[in-house]
């Protein structure tokens, strides 16, 4: 299995505590990016027409991919549709819910998206305010409506918690809304205040807005008991589906399974090889447009580093590592080459086992960056 992400990178307004590579929406730049990333899609197709990969999951994400209009999202699938066409495929767009119309949804389902990502982020207008979104919770509720009008077959959403200002219920009434909403699959992120952003000054300046870890693991808590009383499974650390509703391109992330990456900053992994362009638009545009390599970084991942990661991803998940693939794709025996690690997890009660598979235990999931980063360095 192989998928593919696509970065568009436009957005109407920035979110204070984003990181990624974004900018505000100018329509003559965001044509030039289109351009650059449909030749950019075309080289690749060209050079790798020999491959004969199944790509089996699109993901448009961004940015904002909804700020382009639904004709220039149909054509770039239709670009990606001579070479990752496959039957079934999941194809998935991540949107912002002021700029969802049930026409754009129509015309998204037409041009063969199968699965929303809505940001949402949070149903409690404060919090909205406080994380710089633009929305409310009607136009989120017009967003889900547009996408079941057009026979989108998964609808998701995103949720942070951590936000300064949050509490338990207004916690819960994110979460209860959501799945009232009827909504096929929510993922829960505890908000990361990273480098360089607004929320980084911010905590800087008053430490005490932002929450602790203690309060961030009763938040989390809270997420799983409502999310799994409520017919959702957790199937990762973050993500949370109905059945037959879970993300099959993350799904093929955490099982180390190889991805290409289009747009600026966007990130693959192919044979071996993860790499990742240049963060600069500039360089990335008028590379791609000259036809010439995209500037960036790339490291090929060998032997223990290799496995190292292939568990971290795997332990997110809740089947965890099964003992017999890893052996067959990395020719490792994880019980006994990690003897050390695994014990000292199931001694602290974040890890179990059992004939066949290793995967962390509900206190495991609170702590599950530490645990995965031992079996990486341990490698």
């Amino acid at each position: 299995m192989a998928g593919i992400y696509v970065h568009l990178p436009f957005c109407p307004y920035i979110c204070p505590y984003c990181d990624f590579a974004k900018w505000p929406h100018k329509a003559s730049a965001a044509r030039r990016y289109m351009d650059a990333l449909l030749r950019e899609i075309a080289l690749f197709e060209r050079e790798r027409a020999s491959a004969h990969t199944p790509y089996d999951t699109v993901f448009l994400g961004g940015g904002t991919p909804n700020t382009y209009p639904a004709a220039d999202i149909a054509a770039l699938l239709a670009t990606l549709d001579r070479f990752a066409g496959a039957p079934g495929r999941e194809t998935t767009i991540e949107v912002n819910p002021e700029l969802v119309t049930v026409d754009a949804a129509r015309a998204y389902a037409d041009a063969g998206i199968n699965r929303f990502s809505i940001g949402v982020q949070s149903f409690v207008p404060h919090e909205i305010a406080t994380l710089g979104r633009r929305h409310d919770p009607q136009q989120i509720a017009q967003a889900v409506h547009a996408a079941r009008e057009a026979a989108i077959r998964s609808v998701s959403i995103d949720l942070i918690f951590g936000t300064p200002g949050q509490t338990l219920e207004s916690w819960r009434t994110s979460l209860e809304t959501a799945i009232d909403l009827g909504v096929d699959h929510i993922s829960t992120y505890g908000l990361t205040v990273e480098s360089g952003t607004p929320y980084e000054r911010w905590q800087q300046r008053d430490p005490s807005a932002f929450p602790g870890d203690s309060f961030e693991a009763d938040l989390y808590d809270l997420a799983i008991r409502t999310l799994e009383s409520s017919g959702f499974e957790q199937y990762e650390i973050s993500n949370f589906a109905r059945p037959g509703h879970a993300s099959a391109h993350n799904r093929n992330y955490w099982a180390n399974g190889e991805y290409a990456g289009f747009g600026v900053g966007a990130a693959s992994y192919l044979n071996g090889v993860r790499a990742v362009h240049t963060r600069s638009l500039d360089e990335y545009t008028g590379a791609a447009l000259s036809g010439t390599p995209i500037p960036g970084e790339s490291e090929e991942l060998q032997g223990a580093q290799r496995a190292g990661e292939a568990i971290m991803l795997a332990l997110r998940t809740a089947q965890g590592v099964s003992f017999a693939q890893f052996k067959e794709r990395y020719g490792l025996d994880f019980l006994r080459d990690y003897a050390a690690v695994v014990r000292q997890y199931c001694d602290d009660g974040l890890l179990e086992v059992d004939a066949t598979h290793a995967r962390l235990t509900r206190s495991g999931r609170f702590v599950a960056n530490d645990v995965c980063a031992a079996f990486v360095t341990s490698g």
